[in-house]
């Protein structure tokens, strides 16, 4: 086996995290972002006074405790993450995060912004794409939180470094399709009840999700009380009745089809 030319020229250029090829790409940074989108969905929707994170659940082995498999963790009080990616490189961020949320605290004796977090979770992952001995982080992260005055934010990181605000997002496998379904339903964010957001998390979820409500973990963020899970029998009624819905949608077009 030989490689080729254009083989040989790539390769030499991903084997350093901080040169760059010469049209411009940091491959290493690239592969990181592979590693994401092969990891577990994760979603987030922003309503008028509370955020909905969801999470693809992926089965645990038989004698495996399955409350230490985690894609949702709470910074502090007032944030919490959710993760696609590698849990071991989620679980040294988020130490960080949790480290500098506490540190914050102690020196101005508040809480930090949701922007503030996020900029700094991206600042610790931007890191290790300009200094050598280390490789990216292979995660992204999807950041959820209230500020002083109240209002909530969603923040997106990922592992070139870069932070962004969003109304709703998702993140890991399939996250395009699932995005995509974000656009088409997801109403005004300040007129979104929680209600509302639950539902469209589940049903962006269970766009993707193969094995129905079992597979699926939700959790709320409310104001002052921090974030909570959604009772599993209440998911799993839910779940039940939207894919109920989408079945009768789909026998629906195909009748439409068949009348044409």
């Amino acid at each position: 086996y030989t490689l080729t030319h254009t083989q040989a020229h790539k390769m030499s250029y991903d084997r350093a995290i901080t040169v760059f090829s010469p049209d411009g790409h940091l491959f290493q940074v690239e592969y990181a972002m592979e590693a994401v989108r092969k990891g577990s969905t994760a979603v987030a929707v922003r309503a008028q006074d509370v955020l909905v994170i969801g999470v693809e659940r992926k089965s645990t082995a038989k004698l495996q405790e399955s409350r230490t498999v985690r894609k949702m963790v709470k910074i502090d009080q007032h944030i919490s993450l959710a993760f696609a990616g590698l849990t071991a490189d989620a679980r040294v961020l988020i130490n960080k995060a949790r480290l500098e949320s506490q540190s914050y605290r102690l020196t101005v004796e508040d809480q930090c912004s949701v922007e503030y977090m996020a900029k700094y979770i991206a600042k610790i992952q931007q890191r290790s794409t300009q200094q050598g001995g280390r490789r990216p982080y292979g995660i992204s992260t999807l950041l959820v939180g209230h500020d002083v005055d109240g209002s909530p934010h969603l923040y997106q990181t990922d592992p070139t470094g870069n932070y962004s605000e969003w109304t709703a997002n998702a993140i890991g496998r399939s996250s395009k399709t699932v995005t995509e379904y974000l656009e088409k339903h997801h109403e005004n964010p300040d007129t979104c009840t929680e209600e509302a957001a639950i539902r469209l998390t589940v049903s962006a979820l269970l766009e993707v999700v193969e094995s129905g409500q079992k597979n699926i973990e939700i959790a709320v963020m409310r104001k002052g009380t921090g974030m909570e899970m959604v009772n599993q029998d209440l998911l799993d009624a839910l779940s039940k009745e939207i894919s109920d819905e989408k079945e009768k949608a789909k026998e629906q077009a195909a009748a439409r089809t068949e009348n044409n």
